[in-house]
């Protein structure tokens, strides 16, 4: 494929934007070579601005999964801007999209709507912090919550390291607070909480995490979340931005029977504008001001047209229940593509929940970052040049989910795996 005008605005872009790119995911350090440049998206596939056509199994990381431009939300878009853009008042769509979150979740009574996933974070450890009047909060190596001071950290080599910066700006000060554990590991949850439990405000955790690729929390793992933080009366936050109606309607707190006290949440929320949102019991949530003390705010918050394009999705899903096909589709697309690298002995395994899923180059299941990181990460660059390069567009990083959409269809993901063994055929 010739992408001489995705190259072209990517130079430019240097000139105008720290490495060409708005967010660090979008750039191609991970796989070398060029960023390609998109102009439109159509259901499950994305055309460049060189007019290449792509299957799109990054759907803008994740919001897209009823597929780019579908007809409700467009519609919705198109009467909700002739009323304005941005209000800065309450609306009614504000109500709407917080029933709808509230009915689908079974850990949220009331639900505050913030503009990232970032916001919806910082705010959820803020909170808790304010209501139990703790300092320290867990987080698990690999997983990402937003480019959060306080959680953006590196992990220490002992099972309760305290935390050092993992990006200058971010004071030790800061990082102090925040403890770092293995992904997947009650025993060292069990053994913090013994150290430190009176200290801790929250554990903050993706029951499903997409950021060392899809890795799924084991039930004793996340039992162990509840049944530690329930004893030390310390605040467990699902990160759910990724998960939340993407591995179910009910998110991954439905799906494994577990209620955290906190939820954030973003992507599929706002139906592919920029929205976020915390919730959680009452109790908790009315010690966010104006009736409580704990503090945040947010100019463009409840966004009329942020929340049009949230209600308009989150419809269509209740509606239509898409979950169950979503994720055959997805576990066809991971067994596919497992057939095609075992065939050619190409080491490689998968995982998926919902309609998540990755192809990790990898001899052993991932289950934790330390297994993550000894993927293949040269193979998977080829890999990724090879797959584009046949009109594929998966996330440019080993450590990455792909997502699947109600818009892809058998003959595109069998497309996919003949691409894939076309690859593997050549190792």
């Amino acid at each position: 494929m010739q992408r001489h005008n995705s190259k072209q605005i990517i130079e430019q872009a240097n000139q105008l934007i720290p490495g060409g790119v708005n967010s660090p995911a979008r750039a191609f350090g991970a796989v070398g070579g060029t960023a390609i440049v998109m102009a439109r998206g159509e259901g499950a596939t994305l055309i460049d601005v060189d007019g290449n056509r792509y299957i799109d199994y990054v759907l803008s990381w994740g919001p897209m999964i009823l597929g780019h431009a579908h007809p409700a939300v467009v519609d919705a878009l198109h009467k909700a801007i002739r009323d304005g853009t941005s209000f800065g008042t309450p609306t009614r769509n504000e109500n709407r999209l917080a029933e709808l979150l509230i009915d689908a979740l079974p850990s949220v009574e009331m639900v505050r709507l913030v503009n990232s996933g970032t916001e919806a974070t910082m705010s959820a450890i803020r909170l808790a912090r304010g209501f139990t009047g703790r300092n320290r909060v867990i987080k698990f190596a690999g997983n990402y919550h937003g480019h959060v001071d306080s959680l953006l950290v590196a992990a220490g080599s002992a099972a309760a390291t305290l935390s050092v910066p993992n990006s200058p700006g971010v004071t030790p000060g800061t990082a102090a607070d925040t403890i770092i554990l293995p992904y997947n590991n009650q025993s060292a949850v069990s053994e913090t909480f013994d150290r430190f439990g009176g200290e801790i405000a929250a554990v903050i955790v993706e029951p499903v995490a997409g950021n060392m690729g899809c890795v799924v929390g084991t039930n004793d793992f996340l039992q162990t979340l509840r049944r530690e933080t329930e004893k030390y009366g310390t605040v467990l936050i699902f990160d759910e931005v990724m998960s939340g109606f993407r591995v179910g309607y009910g998110g991954a707190q439905q799906r494994f029977g577990i209620t955290p006290d906190l939820t954030t949440l973003g992507k599929v929320i706002g139906g592919g504008l920029p929205v976020g949102a915390y919730g959680g019991k009452s109790e908790m949530m009315r010690n966010v001001l104006p009736v409580g003390k704990v503090f945040q705010a947010g100019t463009l918050s409840g966004n009329p047209l942020a929340t049009t394009a949230g209600i308009a999705t989150l419809e269509v899903l209740r509606e239509t229940q898409p979950h169950e096909h979503l994720e055959r589709q997805t576990q066809r697309l991971a067994a596919g593509l497992l057939d095609v690298a075992n065939k050619h002995d190409v080491p490689a395994h998968t995982a998926c929940c919902g309609s998540m899923m990755t192809l990790f180059f990898n001899t052993q299941p991932v289950v934790d970052w330390d297994t993550a990181v000894t993927c293949d990460t040269k193979r998977f660059s080829r890999y990724f040049w090879s797959m584009v390069d046949a009109g594929v567009y998966m996330p440019c990083s080993q450590f990455e989910a792909f997502f699947l959409s109600t818009a892809h269809t058998d003959a595109m993901i069998d497309e996919t795996i003949a691409a894939a063994e076309r690859f593997f055929s050549g190792k």
